[in-house]
C-alpha cells in the first residue's frame, strides 16, 4: 500500500504518510487513491482542490463550514513547513473541544485528513509555505465560520504570541459562544 494511515487521538482524524519513491531524478508519490482511503473509512467525494501561500508567522484559522456545507479536508504542505491543527466540534464525540496538531512539510510529505465536524487552522513555521488541500463540499460564504485562534478554553499551544492574522480571523468568536449553533 502506498500510504501509512495513523488515526490520531481524535476519532476520524488521520495522519497519512505516503510512500515516497526516490531516485537520481527526484521522487514520486501517490497523494490520493480513492480505494486505499476507502479501506480506512475515508469515503469522501472530494470536489475541489485549494492552494494557499503564506509567509512565516502567518496563522490561518480556526475555520470550518456549517451544515449543510460542512467540509472534510485532506491537507498537505508542498513547500515549507506548517503546524497544522484540528479542533473537534462534535458535541457527542467524547473529545469535544480537544485539538490535535501535526507538523506538515515539503520534507516529511505527510498529509492530514480532517473529517467534517472539525475546525482547522495552521501556522507557517518556515519563511513561507504552500498548502494544497482537497475538500468534499464547495465553499459557501453563508456557511463560513470559525473560532478564535487563541481560545483559552481550547488551549492550543501555538509557538508564537503575535502571529500575522487576518482581520476576519481576529474577530472570530470563542467556542463557548457558538456551542449552541454547532450541529455535529
Amino acid at each position: 500500500m502506498p500510504y501509512e494511515f495513523k488515526e490520531l487521538d481524535l476519532k476520524g482524524l488521520f495522519l497519512i504518510k505516503p510512500k515516497v519513491y526516490y531516485d537520481e531524478r527526484g521522487f514520486f508519490m501517490e497523494t490520493y487513491t480513492k480505494k486505499d482511503f476507502e479501506e480506512h473509512g475515508i469515503r469522501d467525494n472530494f470536489v475541489q482542490d485549494n492552494h494557499s501561500f503564506s509567509i512565516k508567522n502567518t496563522l490561518r484559522g480556526l475555520h470550518f463550514q456549517k451544515k449543510p456545507y460542512a467540509q472534510s479536508k485532506l491537507v498537505r504542505c508542498i513547500s515549507g513547513e506548517i503546524m497544522d491543527v484540528a479542533v473537534d466540534l462534535r458535541k457527542n464525540s467524547g473529545t469535544f473541544g480537544k485539538f490535535a496538531k501535526v507538523i506538515l512539510s515539503s520534507e516529511n510529505k505527510n498529509m492530514l485528513y480532517i473529517p467534517e465536524g472539525f475546525a482547522h487552522g495552521f501556522l507557517v513555521l518556515s519563511d513561507y509555505a504552500e498548502i494544497i488541500y482537497k475538500v468534499n463540499n464547495f465553499y459557501s460564504k453563508e456557511a463560513d465560520s470559525g473560532i478564535i485562534w487563541n481560545d483559552p478554553d481550547i488551549g492550543i499551544d501555538w509557538p508564537i504570541e503575535n502571529p500575522i492574522i487576518s482581520q476576519k480571523d481576529k474577530s472570530l468568536p470563542r467556542l463557548r459562544d457558538i456551542i449552541d449553533k454547532l450541529e455535529w
